[in-house]
């Protein structure tokens, strides 16, 4: 029997509390050529959040594909708050742009640690640390962020939506979101190290006008999760994946990944 699960959640967003999810958001989705693209560099909860900090992180690699090649952007990074990267498109067709940060470190308490877990899907670190006789202590966590933006220059979609940014771990859909309309399916699949991963955790929000619809879904044993596409707007599906650390700093690493695009 395939393994799913699936509920829908309205949120009244009343401010961050855990800035777990990172996304990149432009200021619009639909761009003509020889138009500017700004975007900013977002981090927060329930796809509503706050500018991420660039004075304390670091973008390792950032990249904008298109039907033509690769272009590195990591010199065109902007350290300010909001506003964090330019470009002007050359090319009509799909643009995927794509970030991979720094490793950053937190230090949790073992309640608030074990309730990060279970909100996340990830409760086979909590048995893990059961088993290793570590779940009284403090958790040490290095944890890397990739993120995906999809935007479409002119009419003309094609597909680079489907390419891969070489991430450790990524989400790459199966279909074009703009060819896709409100009443449409969506599939997208989850990879870690290039291979599919089932049965993780995938969280799959949009925007109604200042209500967050939240899908949580798992993938099935192929890495795919599929769901509907209620609404236009702005949607991100984002998912986590936490793996012991072969390091002295810190006892975990997570990786996690988002993508971002708007359905007209």
């Amino acid at each position: 029997m395939k393994r799913f699960f699936l509920t829908i959640c309205i949120f009244v967003i009343l401010g961050v509390v855990n800035a777990h999810e990172f996304w990149l958001l432009p200021k619009k989705f639909k761009y003509q050529v020889g138009e500017k693209m700004a975007v900013d560099f977002m981090v927060g909860e329930n796809f509503e959040g706050e500018f991420w900090d660039l004075q304390r992180h670091k973008v390792e690699k950032l990249a904008i594909y298109n039907r033509v090649g690769k272009t590195d952007l990591i010199n065109k990074v902007s350290a300010t708050k909001g506003n964090n990267l330019e470009y002007a498109f050359n090319n009509v067709g799909t643009h995927m742009i794509a970030l991979e940060s720094n490793d950053a470190f937190i230090e949790l308490e073992p309640e608030k640690f074990d309730a990060y877990l279970e909100e996340d899907g990830l409760e086979y670190i909590k048995e893990e640390r059961k088993k290793l006789g570590e779940e009284n202590r403090n958790s040490r966590e290095l944890y890397r962020r990739f993120a995906k933006l999809l935007v479409q220059v002119g009419d003309k979609t094609d597909d680079t939506y489907n390419k891969t940014a070489g991430f450790k771990m990524e989400i790459i859909p199966s279909q074009n979101p703009y060819d896709l309309k409100a009443g449409d399916h969506l599939e997208c699949k989850v990879f870690y190290r290039g291979n599919p991963e089932a049965h993780a955790l995938v969280k799959v929000w949009s925007h109604i006008g200042n209500r967050i619809f939240l899908q949580n879904i798992y993938t099935e044993s192929d890495g795919s999760v599929r769901f509907p596409i209620s609404n236009k707007g702005p949607w991100m599906v984002s998912t986590v994946k936490m793996v012991r650390s072969s390091g002295r700093e810190a006892e975990w690493e997570s990786m996690w990944a988002s993508l971002v695009f708007e359905i007209e």
